[in-house]
């Protein structure tokens, strides 16, 4: 089932801005290629823009991948 993260077995917080404006295939490329990591793994990877109320997510669940975007975080 898609959005389904009860599985993931770790969950990367990749450092750094990340351009919000990449999509699956660009966060992909940051994955494999800057931090050596298989996008495919069941791992969930996060992605913080360059203001950080804003996050992306990206998570293979084994049918696709699947880019989770959340906009905006409640400040206590």
């Amino acid at each position: 089932m898609s959005g389904d993260l009860s599985g993931v077995a770790k969950i990367y917080l990749v450092t750094g801005c990340t351009d919000r404006r990449k999509s699956i295939d660009g966060l992909m490329s940051i994955v494999r290629d800057s931090y050596n990591l298989d996008p495919y793994s069941n791992s969930l990877f996060l992605f913080c823009g360059k203001r950080c109320d804003r996050i992306k997510a990206l998570h293979y669940d084994k049918t696709g991948f699947v880019l989770y975007c959340e906009t905006h975080f409640c400040e206590f």
